[in-house]
């Protein structure tokens, strides 16, 4: 009898234990959700990971942008030589090498711009100007020389002025809305030079490349 009933006392605390720690697992728990929760409503952590994250501003967003294009532009200025050395139209070769001097210009104005802002002028990897950029070597790769690789070439060209654009135009209005007037001004010179280059870009294809482009393959 009393080695039956130390059995059942046994078993008892195991079971208590047991019940005490799976209510302490539980209670663990929904503290972990509530944090979470409570945390998302206030914006605070990420919908993707889960993991908390600081508050960013318009001046961090501002940053974002400007790191991502300075990548960009660095990229850029080691694919125009190679796209111009591909190039057989002297007209496309002088225009991407012009390009290619305004961009390192672009840079330049890109480290005051960070300057102006009192940060560190650094890129952030843009795997968008890394897809334009490898479609353009995908064209030299596949496309025999003539007018035909021209024009794929400057599509290619036109294909990142206008993600160029697109990015000066925000970091343009976001510098204007949080007052960075330098910023303002040195962007908008750079946007400048792109809408003149791809419109350069675009009277090449179509007044000569488009229509030699099509000769060639009939």
């Amino acid at each position: 009898m009393r080695v039956r009933r130390r059995v059942r006392n046994a078993a008892r605390v195991r079971n208590a234990v047991l019940h005490t720690c799976i209510c302490t697992a539980r209670a663990e728990r929904h503290r972990e959700v509530a944090v979470i929760r409570d945390a998302r409503h206030s914006g605070r952590v990420s919908k993707r990971t889960g993991t908390a994250m600081p508050q960013k501003t318009m001046n961090d967003l501002l940053l974002m942008m400007m790191q991502d294009v300075y990548y960009a532009e660095r990229q850029i200025l080691k694919a125009l030589p190679k796209l111009a050395k591909a190039s057989e139209n002297e007209d496309l070769k002088t225009a991407l090498l012009h390009h290619r001097e305004e961009t390192q210009g672009q840079v330049e104005r890109l480290q005051k711009a960070f300057e102006a802002l009192g940060k560190r002028a650094r890129g952030q990897t843009c795997e968008a100007i890394n897809g334009l950029i490898e479609e353009g070597e995908e064209i030299v790769e596949e496309i025999q020389e003539g007018a035909v690789r021209d024009a794929g070439i400057v599509a290619s060209a036109q294909a990142v002025e206008h993600y160029e654009m697109a990015r000066y135009g925000t970091i343009i209005a976001w510098a204007k809305a949080v007052g960075a007037n330098d910023v303002v001004k040195l962007m908008q010179e750079t946007l400048e030079e792109e809408k003149k280059a791809d419109s350069t870009l675009n009277q090449l294809a179509t007044r000569t490349l488009n229509q030699e482009a099509v000769k060639q393959a009939a």
